[in-house]
């Protein structure tokens, strides 16, 4: 499959602007492997501070998913952005090849 970036929540002001206060954030993948499908999955929350008069500025009704996922991956910064999808490649990688296993060396 693809890396693929979600929004999994908003807080947002209760004024009439709703201005996103934070956004929490989800980075997911898998593969399958025969009948097994390994996922990764990193999430995190960034913070911000919304100013109806700013440049830019986009109101709640009319904001959807892709602009807010831009407004994280901004917040991150291009090398965090990369760290995060690594971190959830290494997920994967483990699942596929985990580094131990469970049993009874008599069995």
């Amino acid at each position: 499959m693809a890396v693929t970036w979600t929004i999994t929540n908003m807080e947002y002001t209760n004024d009439s602007d709703k201005g996103v206060v934070h956004a929490a954030w989800s980075v997911t993948d898998s593969e399958v492997v025969g009948e097994v499908t390994h996922t990764g999955t990193v999430s995190g929350m960034e913070s911000y501070m919304p100013d109806s008069s700013a440049e830019g500025y986009v109101a709640w009704d009319s904001l959807d998913e892709a602009t807010v996922v831009g407004w994280v991956k901004e917040t991150l910064g291009a090398d965090e952005c990369t760290r995060v999808e690594g971190k959830v490649a290494d997920q994967i990688t483990k699942s596929k090849t985990p580094p131990t296993s469970w049993g009874v060396a008599w069995s």
